[in-house]
Protein backbone atom coordinates (compact mmCIF):
# COMPACT_ATOMS: atom_id res chain seq x y z
CA UNK A 1 0.00 0.00 0.00
CA UNK A 2 2.81 2.42 0.91
CA UNK A 3 4.61 1.64 -2.35
CA UNK A 4 1.44 2.43 -4.32
CA UNK A 5 1.04 5.73 -2.45
CA UNK A 6 4.64 6.73 -3.16
CA UNK A 7 4.26 5.73 -6.80
CA UNK A 8 1.09 7.72 -7.51
CA UNK A 9 1.71 10.56 -5.03
CA UNK A 10 3.14 12.97 -7.68
CA UNK A 11 0.17 12.33 -9.98
CA UNK A 12 -2.31 13.51 -7.35
CA UNK A 13 -0.16 16.30 -5.87
CA UNK A 14 1.12 17.86 -9.10
CA UNK A 15 -2.21 19.39 -10.32
CA UNK A 16 -2.83 20.96 -6.90
CA UNK A 17 0.75 22.20 -6.68
CA UNK A 18 0.53 23.77 -10.16
CA UNK A 19 -2.77 25.45 -9.31
CA UNK A 20 -1.37 26.73 -5.99
CA UNK A 21 1.72 28.08 -7.74
CA UNK A 22 -0.31 29.86 -10.43
CA UNK A 23 -3.01 31.13 -8.09
CA UNK A 24 -0.96 32.10 -5.05
CA UNK A 25 2.84 31.82 -5.15
CA UNK A 26 3.36 33.56 -8.52
CA UNK A 27 1.00 36.51 -7.77
CA UNK A 28 2.50 36.82 -4.29
CA UNK A 29 6.07 37.07 -5.60
CA UNK A 30 4.95 39.44 -8.37
CA UNK A 31 3.22 41.59 -5.77
CA UNK A 32 6.42 41.87 -3.73
CA UNK A 33 8.32 42.97 -6.85
CA UNK A 34 5.64 45.50 -7.80
CA UNK A 35 5.82 47.03 -4.32
CA UNK A 36 9.24 48.38 -5.38
CA UNK A 37 7.93 49.75 -8.68
CA UNK A 38 5.87 52.59 -10.08
CA UNK A 39 3.23 51.17 -12.39
CA UNK A 40 -0.31 51.36 -13.71
CA UNK A 41 -0.32 47.82 -15.14
CA UNK A 42 2.09 44.93 -14.62
CA UNK A 43 3.54 45.49 -18.10
CA UNK A 44 4.82 49.05 -17.49
CA UNK A 45 6.38 48.58 -14.05
CA UNK A 46 9.45 50.74 -13.41
CA UNK A 47 11.72 49.87 -10.49
CA UNK A 48 11.81 52.68 -7.90
CA UNK A 49 13.60 51.08 -4.95
CA UNK A 50 12.16 51.84 -1.51
CA UNK A 51 10.33 55.05 -2.53
CA UNK A 52 6.91 53.41 -2.17
CA UNK A 53 7.77 52.32 1.37
CA UNK A 54 9.00 55.80 2.33
CA UNK A 55 5.69 57.23 1.09
CA UNK A 56 3.89 54.94 3.53
CA UNK A 57 5.71 56.69 6.38
CA UNK A 58 4.29 60.00 5.12
CA UNK A 59 0.71 58.67 4.95
CA UNK A 60 -1.10 59.47 8.19
CA UNK A 61 -4.22 57.58 7.06
CA UNK A 62 -2.25 54.32 7.03
CA UNK A 63 -1.12 54.73 10.64
CA UNK A 64 -4.62 55.69 11.74
CA UNK A 65 -6.03 52.64 9.95
CA UNK A 66 -3.38 50.46 11.62
CA UNK A 67 -4.19 51.40 15.20
CA UNK A 68 -7.92 51.49 14.44
CA UNK A 69 -7.70 47.95 13.04
CA UNK A 70 -5.53 46.76 15.95
CA UNK A 71 -8.02 48.12 18.49
CA UNK A 72 -10.93 46.58 16.59
CA UNK A 73 -9.15 43.22 16.46
CA UNK A 74 -8.37 43.19 20.19
CA UNK A 75 -11.99 43.97 21.10
CA UNK A 76 -13.53 41.44 18.68
CA UNK A 77 -11.08 38.64 19.57
CA UNK A 78 -11.98 39.00 23.24
CA UNK A 79 -15.74 39.39 22.77
CA UNK A 80 -16.18 36.68 20.13
CA UNK A 81 -14.14 34.05 21.97
CA UNK A 82 -15.60 34.73 25.43
CA UNK A 83 -19.20 34.76 24.20
CA UNK A 84 -18.70 31.78 21.85
CA UNK A 85 -17.11 29.76 24.67
CA UNK A 86 -19.92 30.69 27.07
CA UNK A 87 -22.59 29.68 24.53
CA UNK A 88 -20.73 26.41 23.86
CA UNK A 89 -20.72 25.64 27.60
CA UNK A 90 -24.45 26.29 27.82
CA UNK A 91 -25.22 24.11 24.80
CA UNK A 92 -23.12 21.23 26.13
CA UNK A 93 -25.05 21.48 29.41
CA UNK A 94 -28.28 20.66 27.56
CA UNK A 95 -29.63 24.16 26.94
CA UNK A 96 -31.19 24.25 23.48
CA UNK A 97 -30.30 26.78 20.78
CA UNK A 98 -31.05 27.10 17.07
CA UNK A 99 -29.75 29.09 14.07
CA UNK A 100 -26.70 30.36 15.97
CA UNK A 101 -24.47 29.40 13.03
CA UNK A 102 -26.73 31.00 10.39
CA UNK A 103 -25.13 34.53 10.35
CA UNK A 104 -21.81 33.03 9.23
CA UNK A 105 -23.43 31.88 5.99
CA UNK A 106 -24.34 35.42 4.92
CA UNK A 107 -21.86 37.37 2.79
CA UNK A 108 -20.00 40.30 4.31
CA UNK A 109 -21.34 42.92 1.89
CA UNK A 110 -24.94 41.82 2.52
CA UNK A 111 -24.37 41.81 6.27
CA UNK A 112 -22.85 45.28 6.08
CA UNK A 113 -25.86 46.80 4.37
CA UNK A 114 -28.33 44.94 6.62
CA UNK A 115 -26.65 46.18 9.78
CA UNK A 116 -26.26 49.65 8.30
CA UNK A 117 -30.05 49.86 7.99
CA UNK A 118 -30.62 48.43 11.48
CA UNK A 119 -28.07 50.55 13.31
CA UNK A 120 -28.86 53.77 11.45
CA UNK A 121 -32.51 53.19 12.30
CA UNK A 122 -31.64 52.90 15.99
CA UNK A 123 -29.26 55.87 15.96
CA UNK A 124 -31.86 57.98 14.16
CA UNK A 125 -33.70 58.13 17.49
CA UNK A 126 -30.94 60.39 18.82
CA UNK A 127 -30.37 62.12 15.49
CA UNK A 128 -27.11 60.33 14.64
CA UNK A 129 -25.83 57.89 12.01
CA UNK A 130 -22.96 55.41 11.86
CA UNK A 131 -20.92 57.92 9.89
CA UNK A 132 -21.43 60.71 12.43
CA UNK A 133 -18.31 59.61 14.30
CA UNK A 134 -15.66 56.90 13.99
CA UNK A 135 -16.77 55.69 17.43
CA UNK A 136 -20.22 54.81 16.10
CA UNK A 137 -18.65 53.11 13.10
CA UNK A 138 -16.24 51.21 15.34
CA UNK A 139 -18.91 49.72 17.57
CA UNK A 140 -21.13 49.08 14.58
CA UNK A 141 -18.35 46.98 13.05
CA UNK A 142 -17.80 45.21 16.39
CA UNK A 143 -21.48 44.29 16.66
CA UNK A 144 -21.56 43.07 13.05
CA UNK A 145 -18.38 41.00 13.44
CA UNK A 146 -19.52 39.42 16.69
CA UNK A 147 -22.93 38.55 15.27
CA UNK A 148 -21.32 36.93 12.24
CA UNK A 149 -18.48 35.01 13.92
CA UNK A 150 -19.78 33.85 17.30
CA UNK A 151 -21.78 30.92 15.87
CA UNK A 152 -18.83 29.59 13.89
CA UNK A 153 -16.44 29.76 16.83
CA UNK A 154 -19.08 28.26 19.12
CA UNK A 155 -19.14 25.08 17.00
CA UNK A 156 -15.36 24.70 17.38
CA UNK A 157 -15.63 25.18 21.14
CA UNK A 158 -18.49 22.68 21.39
CA UNK A 159 -16.33 20.12 19.61
CA UNK A 160 -13.46 20.77 22.01
CA UNK A 161 -15.64 20.54 25.13
CA UNK A 162 -17.26 17.31 23.96
CA UNK A 163 -13.80 15.76 23.49
CA UNK A 164 -12.90 16.23 27.16
CA UNK A 165 -12.70 12.75 28.76
CA UNK A 166 -15.64 12.29 31.14
CA UNK A 167 -13.46 10.61 33.77
CA UNK A 168 -11.51 13.86 34.23
CA UNK A 169 -14.67 15.76 35.13
CA UNK A 170 -15.82 12.94 37.42
CA UNK A 171 -12.43 12.79 39.15
CA UNK A 172 -12.51 16.55 39.73
CA UNK A 173 -16.02 16.31 41.23
CA UNK A 174 -14.96 13.42 43.51
CA UNK A 175 -12.03 15.55 44.72
CA UNK A 176 -14.55 18.23 45.69
CA UNK A 177 -13.82 20.74 42.91
CA UNK A 178 -16.44 23.44 42.42
CA UNK A 179 -17.88 24.21 38.94
CA UNK A 180 -15.62 27.28 38.67
CA UNK A 181 -12.57 25.20 39.64
CA UNK A 182 -13.47 22.54 37.08
CA UNK A 183 -13.82 25.25 34.43
CA UNK A 184 -10.46 26.83 35.31
CA UNK A 185 -8.39 23.71 35.94
CA UNK A 186 -9.96 21.10 33.65
CA UNK A 187 -12.21 22.51 30.93
CA UNK A 188 -10.13 25.48 29.73
CA UNK A 189 -6.77 23.62 29.68
CA UNK A 190 -8.36 20.72 27.78
CA UNK A 191 -9.92 22.95 25.13
CA UNK A 192 -6.73 24.95 24.48
CA UNK A 193 -6.45 23.47 20.94
CA UNK A 194 -9.89 24.92 20.19
CA UNK A 195 -8.87 28.22 21.78
CA UNK A 196 -5.76 28.27 19.56
CA UNK A 197 -7.85 27.76 16.42
CA UNK A 198 -10.56 30.26 17.34
CA UNK A 199 -8.08 32.92 18.46
CA UNK A 200 -6.13 32.51 15.22
CA UNK A 201 -9.29 32.77 13.09
CA UNK A 202 -10.74 35.78 14.91
CA UNK A 203 -7.35 37.51 14.96
CA UNK A 204 -6.74 37.14 11.23
CA UNK A 205 -10.39 37.85 10.35
CA UNK A 206 -10.25 41.06 12.37
CA UNK A 207 -7.17 42.34 10.58
CA UNK A 208 -8.40 41.27 7.13
CA UNK A 209 -11.90 42.75 7.48
CA UNK A 210 -12.81 44.53 4.26
CA UNK A 211 -16.26 43.99 2.78
CA UNK A 212 -18.15 44.68 6.02
CA UNK A 213 -16.14 47.88 6.50
CA UNK A 214 -16.83 48.91 2.91
CA UNK A 215 -20.58 48.33 3.20
CA UNK A 216 -21.16 49.62 6.72
CA UNK A 217 -19.20 52.91 6.80
CA UNK A 218 -16.88 52.98 3.75
CA UNK A 219 -14.37 54.72 6.03
CA UNK A 220 -16.63 57.67 6.83
CA UNK A 221 -16.37 60.21 8.29
CA UNK A 222 -13.21 61.41 6.51
CA UNK A 223 -11.56 57.95 6.57
CA UNK A 224 -11.71 57.90 10.36
CA UNK A 225 -13.42 54.46 10.36
CA UNK A 226 -11.24 53.10 7.57
CA UNK A 227 -9.50 49.82 8.41
CA UNK A 228 -6.25 48.53 6.92
CA UNK A 229 -7.68 46.42 4.10
CA UNK A 230 -9.95 49.25 2.97
CA UNK A 231 -7.08 51.75 3.24
CA UNK A 232 -4.94 49.58 0.95
CA UNK A 233 -7.82 49.24 -1.50
CA UNK A 234 -8.47 52.98 -1.58
CA UNK A 235 -4.76 53.74 -2.02
CA UNK A 236 -4.37 51.30 -4.90
CA UNK A 237 -7.60 52.06 -6.78
CA UNK A 238 -8.53 55.52 -5.54
CA UNK A 239 -5.29 57.50 -5.88
CA UNK A 240 -3.77 57.93 -9.33
CA UNK A 241 -0.08 57.04 -9.42
CA UNK A 242 -0.20 55.35 -6.02
CA UNK A 243 -0.59 51.77 -7.23
CA UNK A 244 2.95 50.95 -6.08
CA UNK A 245 2.31 52.51 -2.68
CA UNK A 246 -0.86 50.46 -2.34
CA UNK A 247 1.09 47.33 -3.18
CA UNK A 248 3.80 48.24 -0.67
CA UNK A 249 1.10 48.71 1.99
CA UNK A 250 -0.21 45.23 1.14
CA UNK A 251 3.25 43.74 1.72
CA UNK A 252 3.59 45.54 5.06
CA UNK A 253 0.06 44.39 5.95
CA UNK A 254 1.01 40.77 5.18
CA UNK A 255 4.11 40.99 7.37
CA UNK A 256 2.17 42.53 10.29
CA UNK A 257 -0.61 39.94 10.21
CA UNK A 258 1.83 37.07 9.64
CA UNK A 259 4.03 38.02 12.60
CA UNK A 260 1.10 38.57 14.97
CA UNK A 261 -0.51 35.28 13.92
CA UNK A 262 2.75 33.37 14.44
CA UNK A 263 3.27 34.90 17.90
CA UNK A 264 -0.32 34.14 18.91
CA UNK A 265 -0.09 30.57 17.64
CA UNK A 266 3.17 30.02 19.54
CA UNK A 267 1.75 31.44 22.76
CA UNK A 268 -1.48 29.44 22.75
CA UNK A 269 -0.03 26.12 21.52
CA UNK A 270 2.54 26.24 24.35
CA UNK A 271 -0.36 26.09 26.83
CA UNK A 272 -2.04 23.09 25.24
CA UNK A 273 -2.32 19.94 27.35
CA UNK A 274 -0.86 16.79 25.78
CA UNK A 275 -3.46 14.04 25.93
Amino acid sequence: MEKAIKKYFPIFVLPTLVAFTIGFIAPFLLGIYLSFCKFTTVTDAKFMGFKNYTKILEDSTFFHATWYTALFTIVTVLLINVIAFAVALLLTKGIKGTNIFMPNLIGGIVLGYIWQLLLNGILAIVGKTLTYSSVYGFWGLVILMCWQQIGYMMIIYVSGIQNIPGELIEAAKIDGASPSQILKSVTIPMVMPSITICTFLTLTNGFKLFDQNLALTNGAPSKMSEMLALNIYNTFYGRTGYEGVGQAKAVVFFIIVGLIALIQNKMTTSKEVQQ
